[in-house]
């Protein structure tokens, strides 16, 4: 027997027949001996349509009031689902946030989890009861509902899971798992049966939809072994027919390269002319930090007359006009003698822990690149990551020749 917590997202739980279908994936599983907890999402389109109630009658809200409103989606979902479950005679009962409850700060819309007491869960549950429990939302100390704000379901599916010391926690979504690249662009990708948290963590930060980022932290911290499988798969989810997201030691062969991440939320920035001098990177990059706007992959030119250089980085595509804005303001401070944007790229990574070992694995990325007529424009690495920024038109060219040439293709 295995303690389990169950996460189904909006368009797994999309309408009353899709509800009816996680109750009987919830009972393969109960039905099998285990205990189990599911945390859901609410119904597609619910929530933006909550947004849309809050945004009509007010542009400017309390934000712990748009809390209250956009979280009641999760409770309708969480209540429809204990009756689908008693329905076929399975125990259950809803659980909302604060009835855990479940402990966050008072950063409405973007809350952290502080602590989480499980106690009448898991005692429910080691009753035969399935406690279903609404995502996204937890309580302050001071009796407030506050949302965790994007990938805030999946953040607290992980939370429970390490709190209640769950054996596994299955993320179900529309996709059957996680693969070496986007199957859309790439026919030859392959679903991979397990992925580090590593690995996850630079796949979920670098555009991968299949995770948020905050939940795989939290998984890489607590330890919390993780699937990734679809609603629509027949097997049950103790099959284990998804991605398993695992420690790095669980992993016996590691592959060089896992996989092959792209995000199009990319946007370049080059000031021409900068004064090549001590402290002008601060001057350049605190602005932009007071604006709230993120900075990513960042390259520096040798100054060839030891006077001024170019200076190019990128920012999110939705930030790129502030940025221009705020960079336009600081000419004066900055002394840079042009500015230049460019919003038609896109960064291409290649991720794998195995890249510690081994040699030779950059090169390989741009040789490829290169065969194909593809420019670099900027790059970076890290330990298990080499990312580099290239023309938007090239995105698919990319993607396909980097597969092939670290043997992703073949299975």
């Amino acid at each position: 027997m295995a303690r389990l917590v169950l996460k189904f997202g909006g368009t797994s739980v999309g309408d009353i027949e899709r509800i009816k279908n996680v109750a009987k994936k919830v009972k393969q599983e109960v039905d099998a001996g285990h205990e189990v907890a599911v945390v859901v999402s609410a119904m597609s389109g619910v929530t933006n349509q909550l947004v849309d109630y809050c945004r009509q009658i007010a542009k400017v809200h309390d934000q712990a009031e748009y809390d209250a409103v956009v979280a009641s989606g999760e409770q309708v979902t969480s209540g429809l689902l204990a009756i689908a479950l008693q329905e076929i005679g399975i125990p259950a009962r809803s659980w909302q946030g604060w009835q855990i409850p479940l402990i966050a700060d008072e950063v409405h819309g973007k809350a952290r989890i502080e602590r989480i007491d499980t106690t009448p869960l898991s005692a429910a549950m080691s009753n035969g009861v399935v406690g279903v429990v609404a995502g996204f939302q937890g309580v302050t100390e001071a009796g407030r509902i506050a949302t965790l704000g994007r990938g805030g379901s999946d953040t607290s599916a992980v939370a429970l899971a390490a709190a209640l010391k769950a054996d596994r926690c299955d993320i179900y979504t529309d996709v059957d798992g996680v693969y070496t690249t986007d199957p859309r662009i790439v026919k030859t990708a392959r679903k991979l049966h397990r992925v580090t948290y590593e690995e996850m963590l630079e796949m979920a930060s670098l555009g991968a939809k299949v995770l948020q980022t905050r939940s795989v932290e939290m998984a890489m911290k607590h330890h919390v072994r993780v699937q990734v499988l679809s609603t629509f798969e027949q097997a049950p989810g103790s099959d284990l027919p998804g991605t398993l997201v695992v420690d790095e030691d669980e992993i016996v062969e590691q592959e060089l390269v896992s996989g092959i991440a792209y995000s199009r939320d990319e946007a370049k920035i080059t000031l021409v002319g900068v004064e090549d001098q001590p402290g002008v990177a601060a001057a350049i990059f605190g602005p932009l930090t007071d604006a709230a706007i993120n900075v990513d992959m960042i390259v520096q030119n040798v100054s060839e007359d030891g006077r001024t250089t170019d200076m190019t980085f990128t920012v999110g595509k939705a930030d790129l006009d502030r940025a221009v804005q705020v960079l336009e303001k600081s000419k004066d401070q900055l002394k840079y003698r042009r500015l230049n944007s460019d919003a038609n790229v896109v960064k291409v990574s290649v991720i794998g822990v195995g890249m510690r070992s081994h040699a030779g694995v950059a090169q390989r990325m741009f040789k490829a690149l290169a065969d194909r007529g593809i420019n670099i424009q900027v790059i970076s690495t890290s330990e298990i990551k080499v990312s580099v920024l290239i023309a938007e038109e090239y995105t698919e060219l990319a993607l396909r020749s980097l597969h092939t040439a670290y043997g992703l293709d073949k299975a």
